[in-house]
């Protein structure tokens, strides 16, 4: 009996031993995927079905939250994870909601980048969440789009494409399946011409920027609108509405320049929803407020049709935002902390600018503070959605190694290497300058910084790199060494 007792007492004590550190081991451990999602939507048992196969799908730990996202920043200042989720009803969702995700995602650690990748899992009803949930599961890779801006004209990421000009009036193009460029024509009705183009193609990808509201998407030159009703959108044609027609296919929409539509507006009657729901969007992004400037929207599409292929449109949005904040610090680091007022317009921040800085507050200044805060990204944020390479500008490949407590980046050009090509190609020039190189990192980097000696005009933190003025040519290797804590 007394050996029996010894053993017992000796189990007992390794199961206390193992159990402390394993305890605090899961208490902050680094995940990569975390979820939030409202009390609603955790009291209504159909809304926390999707949280549940969010869950299941991603190994992710979930925090409800009693009214907004932020009261989980202790659990992710412990857990660190790399894409968050948020799910929630409509009718909670509105702008002060998505400013409050952009500052939240920088408030992990005490940089001022942001810290994980986010989006929000919404629909018209809890099927509609689901349906976002389930469509952003398997990869998708771009190969058809439609578009109302001239400035995706050249049709080349595409396989099949249409576009309505928004720049000359009644221009329009076409590229159908097994030709290699786009056929320029005219149309009479754009509204009638966009429709018919949305249902022939059928497309992957759908491009917007004409006005909006969060209840209407105007075509270019007011021509027309697109509308919603019950969650579902129609064509608002004078003689008879007709729904756009829907082959149920999952798309992505981006909604790059168009004011206000990506505002949900906490009802689940507005147009957000309504391209989520009928229009089958797994991922859309928009802005929630009136935009003129357009950095937010502009840039991140030009991140993602720079070098296409190579990030997912959630890690060019993400890259696109960190390169806004990286400038922003050049010019004015405190002002990072303030909020742009958007009640009392331009003027009011031009003054917190000058105030800022000692000097008068530039364009660029004003439309940087503007953009920081208001795109929203609709959708899984981990969801791999690529544009198509394109194999003569596939021109450089970028490889990192991991070697104790150092990270080398080797970036080797090949011979048809264009600098010009890396930067942009002028894509939208008026909007968003030339690009850096960028490279979102396979993983996390714990604390990575520029390794001393090295003349790099470099933004580094632990998901990404940006280097500034380059200087890259071709036919040659160029390596980046960063320090980390092991």
């Amino acid at each position: 009996m007394e050996v029996k007792k010894m053993i017992r007492n000796l189990l007992v004590a390794l199961l206390v031993i193992l159990y402390i550190p394993l305890s605090a081991q899961n208490k902050n451990k680094i995940q990569d995927y975390f979820i939030l999602a409202g009390k609603e939507v955790r009291d209504d048992p159909e809304w926390n079905s999707v949280v549940k196969t969010l869950q299941e799908k991603h190994q992710a730990s979930v925090f409800y939250y009693t009214k907004m996202p932020r009261e989980a920043l202790k659990e992710l200042q412990k857990s660190q994870p790399r894409y968050v989720a948020i799910v929630e009803k409509p009718e909670n969702i509105g702008k002060e909601y998505i400013i409050d995700l952009h500052k939240l995602c920088r408030e992990v650690d005490e940089d001022i980048y942001a810290d994980f990748l986010w989006g929000v899992i919404t629909g018209y009803n809890a099927d509609g969440a689901m349906k976002m949930v389930k469509n952003s599961t398997e990869p998708l890779v771009i190969k058809s789009a439609v578009s109302t801006i001239m400035e995706l004209k050249s049709g080349k990421w595409f396989d099949r494409f249409a576009y309505v000009d928004d720049h000359t009036p009644g221009k329009c193009g076409e590229k159908k399946a097994g030709e290699t460029s786009v056929k320029q024509g005219y149309t009479e009705n754009i509204l009638r011409d966009f429709c018919d183009f949305y249902a022939a193609y059928d497309p992957d990808l759908l491009v917007t920027a004409a006005h909006a509201t969060e209840n209407n998407l105007e075509m270019p030159f007011s021509l027309g609108n697109i509308k919603a009703k019950d969650g579902v959108l129609y064509a608002d044609f004078p003689e008879k509405p007709e729904n756009l027609q829907e082959s149920g296919k999952r798309k992505v929409y981006f909604a790059v320049g168009n004011c206000l539509i990506g505002n949900v507006n906490q009802t689940k009657e507005s147009m957000a929803i309504a391209w989520m729901n009928s229009g089958n969007a797994a991922t859309m992004i928009g802005y929630i407020v009136p935009t003129w400037y357009g950095r937010s929207g502009w840039g991140s599409l030009k991140y993602w049709l720079t070098v296409p292929g190579r990030t997912t449109l959630a890690e060019a949005v993400y890259l696109n935002q960190q390169d806004m904040l990286a400038q922003e610090q050049m010019w004015y680091r405190d002002l990072l902390k303030k909020d742009y007022p958007f009640e009392d317009g331009m003027n009011r921040a031009a003054e917190l600018i000058e105030k800022s800085t000692g000097r008068k507050a530039t364009m660029d200044q004003l439309g940087f503070f503007h953009d920081r805060n208001v795109l929203a990204y609709y959708g899984d944020p981990k969801w791999e959605v690529r544009l198509q390479k394109i194999p003569e500008e596939d021109d450089f490949t970028v490889e990192m190694k991991e070697k104790g407590d150092k990270c080398i980046v080797s970036i080797t050009t090949k011979a048809n290497f264009s600098a010009a090509r890396m930067t942009g190609d002028q894509f939208k020039q008026e909007h968003v300058l030339d690009l850096p190189f960028s490279y979102f990192f396979p993983q996390r980097l714990n604390h990575p910084r520029l390794a001393a000696g090295q003349s790099w005009k470099a933004v580094v933190d632990e998901n990404f790199l940006l280097i500034y003025d380059a200087g890259f040519e071709p036919g040659k290797t160029y390596t980046v060494v960063l320090n980390t804590n092991k």
